[in-house]
């Protein structure tokens, strides 16, 4: 997109510089968004949410965007006579913190809490809506110890265990990462290629709400449909088999192994069994095989996601073992350990059906082991470069032959369990969270490990378990590993000398449940019951589809623990979730490669573009995220600086439906600007011309009856556009009652002396302003002080405008005119006119007249404010 260079804003009529911190100052001196926990005068709740951020130091435009929308609903809500809640806070544990401290030779509090003041400013220039008497950062003890508290429940409940496990290890920021965090087999953050590793770690028992956290995503109505299919495929029930295959040769402590398998039809097409590297046979095998061991060590430097094992190249190792048949006497088939299997996904070893599944295939291609075909397709013949996985009839499979492969799947599983050597099994791909950090950066886990004891849990009373502030980061991995003294304390049991578990939670423990304690953040529990039954679930939680998977699951586990352990008494979070788009830019490149920021480039009247002040070309690339890796981002407090906060509201709602993405532009911000300057002047033009308030009474003039329409009929459309989050749709129509306005001002201007006109002006004027001040409040706000009664009236804390249904309503109606079925003409009257006088009417339309000449008309059909039909005599 080519666009000019926009000049400073000249002159304005109204000066935001002053406004914005003026009304936002009133609006914290009436404690207009403080919020009562339950009102006494009965009013319904609403309670409003954005994911928190990370105080990383400045708000980027993704923040201007997600929570204008959250304010914009929270404002809209609260007009609408709703008790609404919109808190604020800080996701202040991880990485960033320690990685800075490292860097910089500061704490990670320091550059944490710097941050967090520096964050919490700009979003206050914003105007936002929100109760900061709620505030809180998860680094606080005051919340990390609550947050142990529920540890030790979960605990206490069987919710929470720790066990050796092969993790996900990033050797780059030293931890271990869940494989949500593994994308493409390198760390989330630091990018790195993740290695296998053994430790003991402890897990929060997610499996044991895997059925109902997948049936609950049925009765969330208000999510979107894709990240609910989302969740459903990560927690992936499937229905299978288990099998055992006996070992044709057993070994010390193995007599068999067990496969799970979803396709227990493909069983004839067999022709071999693989072990993960990490399968409990293979790791023996590797004790005496020292091939076998330098095998599953290579393995152990692949990525340990599905994801990643679809890319990486299928290799194995041959362990010269072999396994029985079920359905076939006397045929064995090869073991093999290989790269692709997880010890993490059902039993860890799986058969092979090459000819039915492309990772078999790939497999068996590279190593030349037979391609038995078992599935006919249904339609086409089979495919000689690839697997066929579709539907089909089983064929040489014995007794399954000529089945459906649903129907096969039944019978073989049948047949597994009449012979001994199998039955049905439900398996679920979702796995234990393992929560277990190798860093100081993060909640302390509240565990006391003892050689005569073992892991014992730090007693209520001596909770919190406070970080050491006298931390070094010159030695590689955790700090508190490397701390003289705050590990060392007696075990709470028998006293004798014990450590403290040095792992800390992973940070999205942290954002699990923040929703749930910002119902009563200063309460003595984690939680108070009264607070979180008036409050939760949330009503409207907004954030980016990145949190589709992570954060949500989490926190909807979360949710059914603190349920299960008496914490709370809703089993979902969140009853509804907006997932909003992101903002995109240009993105621009120097002659030698180098990424500009767009404060770096200027542009030449015939389009090119160069790098300020120089005569260097700047290629301009394409339109994407903005992102600090490629500078093609904007500084929202260098925008708010230049046209004020309500103009980057404004143009962040005009632009896009807010699922979508949305480009930001020069000319884009500058044209909101434009439009703020002009609601003003036409403000100061109506309250100039008929100070005081509107009294609607009558319906006077044409030109008043028509702008009194397209008043009430702006009502009706912004208020359906908010309550179904179509912000650009809100835009739209406000814009149009302003050019409605500008239009009213022309005809007064004509008409001086009509006092109606004069009214509908007024009335428009405050029903525009309290319809934008969600989107626009500070504007509003001075909108409404030019022709409020009382001056002391904020418009933030008046009532959400009504519409009339007769002002609403279509002054006419188009009614077709037919002949014989066939539309011969159109007739136009108020809605509700008699049928005889529209029959008429219809009956001498021009082109109808003709038609019914000299005809005899056998019936006469009138449908109400739409049809008139003339049924003509054969």
């Amino acid at each position: 997109m080519i666009e000019t260079v926009t000049p400073e804003p000249q002159a304005p009529r109204y000066d935001f510089r002053a406004a914005e911190p003026f009304w936002q100052q009133a609006w914290d001196k009436g404690g207009c968004f403080a919020v009562a926990d339950v009102p006494a005068d009965g009013r319904p709740k609403y309670y409003v949410l954005e994911m928190f951020p990370y105080p990383s130091g400045k708000i980027h435009m993704g923040h201007v965007r997600n929570y204008t929308l959250g304010d914009v609903v929270a404002r809209y809500r609260r007009a609408r006579g709703y008790n609404v809640l919109h808190p604020m806070g800080w996701d202040a544990f991880g990485l960033p913190a320690e990685n800075a401290a490292r860097e910089r030779r500061t704490h990670p509090a320091a550059w944490t809490w710097a941050n967090i003041r520096a964050m919490r400013a700009e979003l206050q220039r914003m105007g936002l809506s929100i109760d900061w008497s709620r505030e809180f950062a998860t680094c606080q003890p005051e919340y990390y110890g609550h947050q142990q508290r529920l540890f030790l429940d979960f605990l206490a409940a069987g919710l929470v265990e720790r066990r050796e496990s092969w993790v996900n290890w990033d050797p780059v920021d030293g931890t271990v990462l869940a494989n949500e965090q593994v994308i493409d087999g390198r760390g989330w953050r630091s990018g790195a290629l993740i290695e296998k590793k053994k430790l003991s770690q402890w897990f929060f028992k997610i499996t044991r709400f895997a059925p109902e956290l997948l049936a609950a995503l049925g009765e969330l109505d208000r999510w979107p449909e894709r990240v609910r299919l989302m969740q459903a495929n990560w927690i992936g029930r499937s229905e299978g088999a288990r099998i055992r295959f006996p070992l044709t040769t057993a070994l010390a402590g193995f007599e068999d192994i067990e496969v799970y398998t979803t396709r227990p039809d493909t069983l004839f097409g067999m022709s071999f069994l693989a072990l993960a590297p990490e399968h409990p046979l293979a790791l023996s095998l590797a004790e005496s095989n020292p091939e076998a061991a330098a095998f599953i060590a290579e393995c152990r430097r692949l990525g340990t996601t599905a994801e990643a094992i679809e890319t990486t190249e299928k290799r194995g190792f041959p362990t010269g073992l072999t396994v029985r048949h079920p359905f076939l006497p006397g045929r064995t088939v090869p073991v093999w350990i290989a790269n692709f299997v997880l010890m993490e996904y059902g039993t860890g070893a799986i058969f092979g059906c090459p000819a039915h599944d492309q990772r078999d295939w790939d497999f068996a291609t590279a190593y030349g082991l037979p391609i038995l075909p078992v599935v006919s397709p249904a339609q086409g013949k089979m495919p000689e470069t690839e697997a066929y996985t579709g539907p089909g009839t089983l064929t040489n499979s014995g007794f399954l032959d000529g089945l459906e492969v649903d129907a096969a799947k039944r019978a073989a599983i049948e047949r597994l369990a009449e012979m001994g050597w199998g039955r049905g099994e439900t398996n679920w791909r979702l796995r234990d969270w393992g929560i277990s950090r190798q860093r100081y950066w993060g909640c302390p886990i509240p565990i006391i490990h003892c050689a005569s004891c073992g892991a014992v849990p730090v007693p209520a009373g001596q909770l919190p378990v406070v970080l050491p502030d006298d931390v070094t980061f010159d030695l590689p991995g955790n700090p508190l590993d490397h701390h003289p003294t705050w590990k060392h304390v007696p075990c709470p049991r028998c006293t004798a000398p014990a450590t403290r578990e040095t792992d800390t939670c992973d940070t999205f423990v942290d954002s699990s449940w923040y929703f749930a304690r910002f119902c009563a953040p200063h309460a003595d529990s984690p939680v108070s019951r009264e607070a979180t039954d008036y409050w939760m679930p949330v009503d409207q939680y907004i954030g980016g589809i990145e949190h589709a998977i992570l954060h949500l699951l989490y926190a909807r586990f979360f949710t059914r623990a603190m349920q299960a352990t008496g914490q709370i008494s809703v089993a979902e979070p969140f009853a509804g979730l907006f997932t909003q788009g992101m903002v995109t830019h240009e993105s621009y490149r120097g002659a030698d490669g180098r990424w500009l920021y767009p404060t770096e480039i200027e542009r030449r009247t015939d389009g090119t573009a160069f790098v300020a002040g120089t005569d260097e070309p700047v290629t301009i690339g394409r339109i994407e995220a903005m992102s600090k890796s490629k500078r093609n981002t904007i500084d929202p407090g260098a925008i708010i600086d230049r046209y004020g906060a309500d103009t980057a509201r404004w143009f962040i709602l005009s632009d896009n439906p807010p699922e979508r993405d949305m480009e930001w532009t020069e000319a884009g911000v500058a044209g909101a600007y434009r439009f703020t300057q002009r609601l003003y002047r036409l403000a100061e033009g109506v309250a100039a011309a008929h100070p005081g308030a509107a009294d609607a009474s009558g319906d006077g003039s044409a030109a008043a009856r028509r702008l009194r329409r397209t008043t009430h009929r702006t009502i009706a459309a912004v208020t359906e556009a908010l309550e179904s989050f179509s912000f650009n749709v809100a835009v739209a129509r406000l814009y149009e009652l302003a050019g409605a306005m500008a239009d009213a001002e022309k005809d007064a201007a004509a008409a001086p002396e009509d006092a109606a006109l004069a009214v509908a002006r007024l009335e428009a004027l405050e029903m525009l302003t309290r319809l934008a001040a969600p989107m626009m409040p500070h504007l509003a706000e001075a909108m409404n002080a030019l022709i409020a009664r009382d001056s002391a009236v904020l418009v933030t804390d008046q009532p959400w405008p009504t519409f009339d249904p007769a002002l609403t309503a279509a002054e006419t109606v188009t009614i077709a005119v037919q002949v014989m079925g066939k539309l011969r003409g159109t007739v136009v009257f108020p809605p509700g006119t008699p049928a005889a006088e529209v029959i008429a009417a219809a009956e001498a339309e021009q082109n109808v007249a003709r038609l019914l000449e000299g005809r005899r008309i056998v019936k006469r059909v009138h449908v109400p404010d739409r049809i008139v039909n003339f049924v003509l005599a054969s």
